[in-house]
């Protein structure tokens, strides 16, 4: 892996603390590179779990701050972005009060609890001319880098079928000694948008965006709960009509017994499928018209798996969720530094608002499908969305590009 040779840019912590969910895996993969130093944070309303957090993470003690307003008051002109890590139902504020301060903002997903809500930030966003980007970490595994650019060179032809699922077994399995599990309050509790919605359709809705480059139109969804919480939706289907004549099937669950994180796509194209699995997530599997199967690694002839940025340590030693995590701190940070080169206009595209904002309108045509038993248009009756950038499809088979790994 190449090491940086900037300097660190400062980031900022508003959550993540050490009891959270999500809190030691940004701090990880924001130091893998060398690209961020955690220079100020307000990581927990807890007083003794902010200062352990402060401790853990290397964070000076006069650099945390007890609210999250004080941090933006006196550290922003201090640091170069700041992540927003606390639950979905509190980001849009702290989010357009960063982006108020100058800010750039990196925020764990879901964007907001609701559409209406993404678009109060999306107005924030464009009076202050700020920079948002959204952490969808699963788009950042090389294998799915590696599907993307084989979709683009149009190796599968035209994708006309996709299915994505994430099903986890967290609201139905036991704990041990026979408990009733506990997830976090917030998530108990539903509103617009189903919290199991922001928490796995925005992944499934992310991905299938990032790698066709289709929109949603319409879809039919059903929601249940199985679990041990009924007041709360944990298990969704739903069928989704995309431009460019695709049609693609998501399931997401917290209630599915054996399944710890189920994360598993396939795409079908008239001249192949392919399908990634999160729990093997070195290899890519790919089926052609004429009966050929390969199975795509790090260390096999690929188009950008193996690129430097990608192998931080050479195939055969798995790169798994951190690596992917670190993958995206790593491009928000050349955006940051670089936002108006054509790689960071990219990557503001990839992971701005468009895609968050889209996700959010999906989810919301999902749980409107549910509750009134119907196909829901997401675009208005007569209204037709271009797709971000039509494929051009040749029948051929493109030659495999071989790159030297590190």
């Amino acid at each position: 892996m190449k090491f940086q040779t900037l300097s660190p840019l400062k980031l900022g912590f508003i959550g993540g603390g050490c009891n959270s969910a999500v809190g030691y895996a940004h701090y990880c993969a924001a130091q893998l590179d060398g690209e961020w130093q955690l220079a100020a944070g307000s990581f927990s309303r807890d007083e003794r779990v902010n200062a352990i957090t402060a401790r853990q993470y290397g964070v000076a003690p006069d650099k945390v701050y007890a609210d999250w307003q004080m941090l933006l008051e006196r550290e922003a002109k201090a640091l170069d972005a700041v992540v927003i890590l606390t639950p979905t139902p509190e980001h849009e504020a702290m989010v357009c009060a960063a982006l108020s301060h100058g800010l750039a903002v990196i925020c764990e997903k879901s964007l907001t609890p609701s559409l209406a809500a993404a678009k109060r930030v999306r107005a924030v966003c464009e009076r202050e001319q700020g920079r948002l980007l959204v952490t969808y970490n699963y788009s950042a595994y090389p294998q799915i880098r590696e599907l993307q650019a084989r979709i683009e060179s149009g190796q599968l032809g035209a994708i006309h079928h996709v299915q994505v699922e994430m099903p986890q077994e967290g609201f139905a399995r036991l704990q041990e000694g026979g408990k009733q599990p506990s997830p976090q309050a917030w998530r108990l509790e539903d509103q617009e948008i189903p919290t199991l919605h922001l928490d796995l359709t925005t992944h499934l809705h992310h991905l299938v965006y990032f790698l066709t480059g289709q929109r949603p139109l319409e879809v039919m969804a059903d929601h249940n709960s199985f679990g041990w919480f009924p007041q709360v939706i944990d298990d969704a289907t739903a069928v989704v009509k995309y431009s460019g004549d695709m049609t693609a099937r998501y399931w997401v669950s917290k209630s599915s017994l054996g399944y710890k994180n189920g994360l598993r796509i396939h795409l079908s194209g008239s001249l192949g499928s392919a399908q990634w699995v999160q729990s093997q997530p070195e290899e890519l599997t790919l089926n052609y018209v004429d009966g050929r199967r390969e199975i795509i690694e790090r260390g096999s002839p690929c188009l950008v798996a193996n690129q430097i940025e990608f192998n931080r340590f050479k195939a055969g030693h798995p790169a798994g969720f951190i690596e992917a995590f670190a993958n995206l701190y790593r491009e928000f940070a050349m955006a940051i530094r670089h936002p108006d080169t054509s790689k960071g206009r990219a990557v503001y595209k990839d992971y701005g608002l468009t895609p968050a904002i889209e996700g959010l309108a999906l989810m919301q045509a999902m749980t409107q499908s549910h509750n009134n038993r119907q196909w829901e248009n997401l675009h208005g009756k007569n209204s037709t969305v271009a797709a971000r950038g039509q494929r051009s499809v040749k029948r051929s088979y493109p030659a495999v590009a071989t790159r030297g790994t590190s």
